[in-house]
């Protein structure tokens, strides 16, 4: 008996740390989001067939994020979600329309290594010379708005006319169901004017399908589960994948804004009195 117990303990014990042995499937299909594949130079791999893409650059890019911004605070803070700018970086690349330039935290490395080259650390032929850097003549900045519409509610709703232990099988299920969308935003300004050269929206929709997976059983429930918890993560990269992709339909068809008289010097809505002062009112002299 006691022979029998230390064997089935034995097993137990070997089924618990094979359970724990997940399989690794790089490239999962599963874990992608609408950014996929590789940039290098002007060539790509397995890029997003729905992404925009030019023959030739237009000119440089910075992407440029506003973390002091109440979008940022809830995409690090609720969603726990990192930096907008690797998604677009790769996206900008891809589409070869821009030649992307770093002027993220990676600046601090750059100006580290001058800082190197200037103090004598690096060696004689290290080429950190003045005059190497590329201009940005372009920023790239985004911005999020979240939207996030429950499709439970509803179901549960309907579910709840239904008798018995269908009814609740199937409130359970809607209730699980959540729609997630979301809403971005990407302009583009010329950096040497400020001068905002195009704006674009974008949007998507993914629905997550959260506690499915504890309805279903544990085994169907592991990968669902992973996805409940990354399905802000992907709408909001698809989101953006849409705003980039307006953003280089505009630019292929773009028009320079004119101002009769030249940008900055008035413009056409005039205001009263504001092309002169007032002229100043004499004194008058009172009569003796």
């Amino acid at each position: 008996m006691a022979h029998h117990l230390v064997k089935i303990t034995g097993l137990l014990l070997a089924a618990g740390i094979m359970a724990g042995c997940s399989t690794m499937n790089q490239g999962s299909s599963s874990a992608k989001t609408a950014a996929t594949g590789s940039a290098g130079g002007a060539n790509s791999e397995n890029a997003n067939q729905t992404l925009e893409k030019c023959d030739r650059p237009l000119g440089t890019m910075a992407v440029i994020e506003d973390t002091s911004a109440p979008w940022y605070g809830v995409l690090t803070g609720q969603y726990k979600l990192g930096s907008t700018v690797p998604v677009l970086k790769l996206l900008v690349q891809q589409s070869n329309c821009f030649v992307i330039v770093d002027r993220g935290r990676g600046m601090n490395t750059i100006m580290g290594e001058r800082a190197l080259q200037e103090s004598g650390e690096l060696r004689n032929k290290s080429n950190f010379g003045k005059g190497k850097m590329v201009s940005a003549d372009y920023a790239l900045s985004p911005s999020i708005t979240f939207t996030n519409n429950n499709a439970g509610g509803a179901g549960a709703s309907i579910a709840g006319l239904l008798p018995g232990g269908i009814g609740a099988a199937i409130g359970a299920l809607a209730g699980s169901m959540n729609s997630k969308e979301a809403s971005t935003m990407l302009t583009v300004i010329d950096n040497r004017s400020s001068v905002q050269i195009a704006a674009a929206e974008g949007s998507a929709t993914a629905m997550d399908f959260g506690a499915l997976g504890r309805i279903v059983g544990s085994s169907a429930g592991g990968s669902l589960g992973g996805y409940s918890n990354t399905a802000e993560g992907k709408v909001i990269v698809a989101a953006f994948t849409d705003s980039y992709n307006n953003v280089v339909r505009a630019v292929k068809n773009y028009k320079q804004q004119t101002v009769a008289g030249g940008l900055g010097t008035g413009g056409q809505l005039t205001v009263q009195d504001d092309d002169a002062p007032a002229p100043a009112k004499k004194a008058v002299r009172k009569k003796k």
